[in-house]
């Protein structure tokens, strides 16, 4: 698979701390990558994560801003023809309930923990490349990482007319931000129970997920959705 465009995967300093509606905490860096997506896949029903790690759902009853999707969530693992260090890799697409999957860290707890958000282009999440992957390095380091599984609809070509599109960045479209401003407050609502430093939370993305990435570092002090329990206070 070609890369193209800038990877930046040095630390900097965002000075947001996502549990509270004022600056002061270091984020990790939002990594851009840019795929080209092609070559034979295979599919496979709804994304769940290896054995011992438990997929939570993020919202109570409906999703804020529900919009229909072409089909079932689908998980597809690319063919020979697109291949990433010589291994294929697994994208989830036609995303509507979005969950959070904990991973703990393995050995030493630092109390830091990092909320991932897998590329795509909007439109399919980069499922293992740009998350469980990403989840064991971070794991390994003694740093508790939480996967989110964003809404990517993926309707590319969605009409104009529409007030926003099934899917896409924000401001264009704020499914994916509502789900991380969620997210990060139930991250930090649970923080004694997942044995996390509240003042040590940050966020990481690619591609698609590193704008959001950005996104959520400068809309943090309102919801771009009603508050539905604590977590959102």
């Amino acid at each position: 698979m070609p890369f193209s465009g800038p990877i930046f995967n040095k630390e900097q300093r965002l000075h947001h701390n996502p549990c509270r509606s004022r600056i002061q905490q270091d984020v990790l860096s939002s990594v851009y990558v840019v795929f080209a997506f092609g070559g034979l896949r295979t599919q496979t029903p709804a994304w769940q994560p290896s054995s011992g790690h438990q997929q939570l759902p993020i919202w109570r009853g409906a999703v804020p801003d529900e919009r229909p999707v072409a089909g079932p969530e689908v998980v597809e693992t690319t063919g020979k023809e697109s291949l990433v260090a010589g291994r294929p890799w697994v994208s989830v697409g036609h995303i509507s309930r979005p969950t959070m999957t904990v991973y703990s860290p393995t050995g030493k707890n630092t109390g830091a923990a990092i909320v991932v958000f897998p590329g795509g282009g909007n439109q399919i999440l980069a499922i293992d490349l740009e998350g469980t992957e990403v989840c064991d390095w971070l794991t390994s380091k003694g740093i508790t990482c939480v996967l989110l599984k964003y809404r990517v609809p993926g309707e590319e070509f969605y009409l104009k007319s529409a007030p926003y599109p099934k899917s896409g960045p924000y401001p264009e479209s704020p499914m994916a931000l509502q789900d991380a401003q969620r997210t990060v407050g139930l991250v930090c609502f649970r923080a004694a129970e997942w044995h996390i430093d509240p003042h040590k939370i940050g966020v990481l993305g690619f591609s698609a997920g590193g704008h959001l990435v950005a996104a959520i570092s400068t809309h943090f002090a309102k919801r771009l959705y009603p508050p539905m329990d604590a977590a959102d206070k």
